[in-house]
């Protein structure tokens, strides 16, 4: 089930993003269309998402690590 998502206006890659704390899996919706889930992802990385200067870059260089499937 996706969790509620947040809008990343400032992002040029990235629509929304969302986490579900029970699975630890943080969701991202690409401005083209896709939606992933990133699996086994700690509440410290969804916290460090939310405050990076750049979520693209952010999601690129550490959420891009864990296990992924595409919803």
């Amino acid at each position: 089930m996706t969790p509620e998502m947040v809008p990343t206006p400032e992002s040029s890659s990235i629509e929304e993003v969302g986490y579900d704390a029970e699975a630890e899996e943080i969701f991202v919706r690409y401005k083209s269309g896709g939606l992933y889930a990133y699996l086994g992802v700690p509440a410290v990385i969804w916290d460090e998402l939310r405050g990076a200067p750049s979520t693209g870059s952010f999601v690129n260089q550490v959420v891009k690590g864990y296990p992924y499937r595409q919803e």
